[in-house]
């Protein structure tokens, strides 16, 4: 190894991802911690990335676990988290001096030496392990039964592993101060935030909007896509486009049916989807997000927020009145009538959020800073790793 590098390009480092099947936030964090380090080697559980979403990726190959081969995995990849633990601790990485991991589920569980410096960006301390576990046990319905119990066993082993995992990171960064409360109730543990990066610049904001709102993501239960269509049913004056794809797509196909202001989309071209998000009249968003990029690509399209106000939103949207640029608004609660409230209530604002403001704001959390502060929060990490290694 290279332990002598005093500079941490100069070191030979490893990026360890969960698992690649899309590009999604986790992996635009990927993407730009790449940048910073372009010869960095890549290792994930399994890879299944479509052809037309690898282009991120610039050629590499990433080095995956036994995972990759097992029967079904490419469509079933989360029925083998039983097995993940186990997978992630079999990658050899003795023979880097750095490795970085960029983890949601088990990446941070990685085996690393003495001499070996592990920092560890964290998305979210496994959500379904711990304070979320209830939640998503009713959703998945597996909150009875033999299934329950067998689930709850699982997700109890499944935190003792993810507490024991975390005694080998040296250092944690986190994607928001929501995470790093989380990343300190889950492993006692202290981190620095490092707010992922977002492409505003890729956006091309409009002051001129359209009379519709618009929501974008993964339609999976936690998104509470349903919360805003519910509203939305309640308001037939008002339209509302969904922007995404996922297995909520048959509930939600169910609710609108006979609702001709709501449209379901499904999954958008990159560009169809920046130019709706700049037309929209406000972005409604209903997730308690560990971060949330998609109402900062919102903003950086020039448009306002309307969030649950819990979690990353609180951070990635300015609450304050629009006079002093503020960019969107809050509800309190996951439910239809929370956000019926909250859009009579923007609507109601005798002084409408500025397009300015909103880009303005999203810079904030724009590519290069990113990789300008990733790079110097691992800069620091090794230097008083190389100076605490000193006899």
């Amino acid at each position: 190894m290279a332990a002598s590098a005093s500079n941490p390009t100069k070191a030979r480092i490893a990026i360890v991802h969960d698992w690649l099947t899309v590009y999604a936030g986790a992996e635009r964090v990927l993407e730009q911690m790449l940048a910073v380090y372009p010869d960095a080697d890549l290792y994930c559980v399994c890879d299944f990335l479509p052809p037309g979403e690898r282009g991120f990726l610039q050629g590499r190959v990433p080095r995956t676990t036994f995972i990759q081969t097992l029967p079904g995995a490419r469509k079933h990849y989360r029925s083998y988290l039983p097995l993940m633990p186990l997978a992630i601790e079999q990658l050899d990485l003795s023979g880097y001096d750095i490795v970085l991991s960029s983890s949601h589920a088990v990446a941070k569980g990685v085996l690393t030496g003495p001499d070996q410096l592990h920092v560890s960006y964290v998305h979210s301390p496994m959500r379904y392990a711990w304070d979320m576990q209830h939640q998503y046990l009713r959703e998945s319905g597996l909150d009875k039964g033999f299934k329950g119990w067998a689930a709850r066993w699982m997700l109890h082993r499944m935190r003792m592993w993810d507490l024991r995992s975390a005694f080998g990171v040296d250092v944690f960064l986190a994607n928001s101060y929501f995470i790093v409360r989380r990343i300190r109730k889950a492993y006692r543990r202290e981190a620095s935030v490092v707010y992922p990066p977002v492409s505003s610049d890729a956006f091309a904001p409009l002051r001129e909007k359209q009379d519709f709102y618009v929501t974008a993501s993964r339609l999976v239960p936690y998104k509470r896509v349903d919360v805003l269509v519910d509203a939305f049913v309640r308001m037939p004056q008002r339209r509302l486009l969904v922007i995404g794809d996922g297995p909520e797509m048959a509930k939600l196909r169910a609710l609108t049916k006979g609702h001709a202001n709501i449209e379901l989309l499904g999954h958008l071209e990159r560009s169809s989807m920046t130019r709706m998000l700049a037309e929209a009249r406000a972005f409604v968003f209903a997730a308690e997000e560990d971060f949330g990029i998609a109402p900062v690509e919102a903003q950086a399209a020039g448009t306002p927020v309307i969030a649950f106000g819990r979690g990353g939103a609180l951070e990635s949207v300015s609450a304050r009145e629009p006079s002093a640029g503020g960019t969107g608004l809050f509800f309190d609660q996951q439910s239809a009538d929370a956000v019926v409230d909250a859009v009579r209530r923007f609507e109601a604002q005798s002084t409408p959020f500025d397009c300015v403001a909103c880009t303005k704001w999203a810079e904030r959390f724009g590519a290069p800073r990113f990789r300008a502060s990733f790079a110097a929060a691992i800069d620091v990490a090794w230097r008083e790793f190389r100076r605490d290694a000193k006899p």
